[in-house]
């Protein structure tokens, strides 16, 4: 059925649902009712935990387990109405989690109902798992963290290129995302624009870093690298990205590591989903200085942000290449012209140099997603929690200058481990302000 037949279905209206609604939505879907353990809405719980910009989410429990249901709402919930975005992001969402779950599907929710007229996904309840960006509010460390996202950025990005995807899939799956313009334009405003002009929902710790801010605004060069960045994240269609893989978009147990909430799926650089991941934990990383107690504590734990960071990067390449290696079946790189040909040498070379490109892109991408969580729209909880603003104000403006530094140099850095060095040299800096 095509979306615009299954906005249509019956005749019937899209609603949003409340705790009592949703109960008597669920309890109408035989498979969800059954792994609730019962059809009757007096016998489930509901409540409404969502805490993003956009949507919905719903905790239903029954007698015989649980599961969540998240629902798009018309209109960006951060603002209100008078934002209206199309409920078909649903649509991709669920078409993004179908896809990335054919190679990854231990670390995204399980999948159980969609409705694309009420926009809304039933998905497994994730439990004991709590949010990755509280977690490293509260210190907490991951041992397995780095190494699973950085095997789930690897087996994503590949699968979904045209180092692997059958052509004519790739191209069908470019022009089903290819719809999802008006979430793509959310990131290039939010992102790639407004935090570099006098954009009216532009915000920051005031009067703190207004000096900060407009300087970011009449740099040349920042600018300029930006909308290169903007350049690429528009042109390069190299793999089905999640779109919006922030620290808040991971939920973690001490063994486990599940990403959710990859609303804004489209076909795009792979950089893009490795940079954001990156920007997150450094901006965890300078919001350190921001918690007053335990000093000591909290510059070690610090440096096992850097360390994440590094592994993320590290196992993401390793991984890469061993899918490279021996999963390379697409129109890229052709085994014919290469291994088949006993120029194994040349694949590696071109391997190399296709990384070495992605993470230029990711270096540029983190730039901009650290800018914008300062003097855009959105920011983030970590700094957002530092309730002193002259301390907030003080981590901001040396994330702000490494974001801008990332921006404008990113050719310059020739391994991720510069990228830690730029981030100490940054942090031991004072009187920024």
């Amino acid at each position: 059925m095509a979306r615009s037949e299954e906005s249509l279905a019956g005749g019937r209206a899209y609603r949003a649902f409340d705790v009592d609604s949703v109960k008597e939505y669920v309890a109408g879907q035989e498979e969800v009712a059954e792994r609730l353990g019962t059809k009757t809405p007096g016998e489930m719980r509901a409540r409404e935990v969502g805490d993003g910009n956009l949507n919905l989410v719903f905790i239903v429990e029954g007698p015989g387990g649980a599961v969540v249901v998240k629902q798009a709402l018309p209109y960006v919930r951060l603002v209100g109405d008078s934002w209206p975005l199309p409920l078909e992001r649903a649509y991709f969402e669920w078409n993004a989690l179908t896809r990335q779950a054919a190679h990854q599907p231990h670390r995204l929710p399980r999948l159980f109902h969609f409705d694309a007229l009420n926009a809304l996904i039933v998905m497994e309840y994730l439990t004991p798992h709590v949010i990755l960006r509280k977690e490293l509010i509260a210190g907490k460390r991951f041992d397995h963290l780095a190494e699973h996202m950085g095997i789930f950025l690897a087996e994503t990005l590949f699968h979904g290129s045209d180092f692997h995807l059958d052509k004519a899939k790739k191209k069908a799956d470019m022009a089903l995302f290819a719809d999802n313009v008006e979430l793509c334009a959310i990131t290039e405003n939010l992102v790639f624009t407004e935090p570099y002009f006098d954009a009216p929902l532009n915000r920051w710790t005031r009067p703190q870093l207004d000096g900060p801010a407009r300087a970011l605004q009449s740099d040349r060069a920042v600018k300029v690298g930006v909308q290169e960045m903007l350049y690429r994240f528009t042109t390069k269609s190299e793999a089905l990205l999640h779109g919006d893989l922030h620290t808040g978009s991971v939920m973690v147990t001490g063994s486990d590591t599940r990403v959710i909430d990859p609303e804004f799926a489209f076909y795009g650089p792979m950089g893009f989903d490795i940079g954001a991941f990156l920007a997150n934990l450094f901006l965890a990383y300078f919001a350190q200085d921001g918690h007053e107690a335990r000093p000591d504590e909290r510059h070690t734990y610090g440096e096992w942000l850097l360390e994440t960071a590094e592994n993320v990067w590290s196992v993401f390449s390793e991984t890469f290449a061993r899918l490279w290696r021996e999963e390379r079946t697409g129109i890229l790189y052709a085994r014919a012209l290469f291994e088949d040909a006993g120029d194994e040498t040349g694949a590696t070379i071109g391997l190399h140099r296709f990384l070495g490109g992605v993470f230029e892109d990711a270096v540029g991408f983190a730039g901009a997603k650290m800018v914008r969580r300062l003097v855009g729209l959105a920011h983030v909880e970590d700094m957002e929690s530092i309730g002193d603003p002259d301390r907030r104000a003080a981590c901001e403006v040396k994330a702000l200058l490494m974001g801008r530094e990332l921006l404008v140099n990113r050719t310059t850095f020739g391994d991720i481990y510069g990228l830690s060095c730029l981030a100490r040299a940054i942090r031991r800096e004072r009187n920024l302000l």
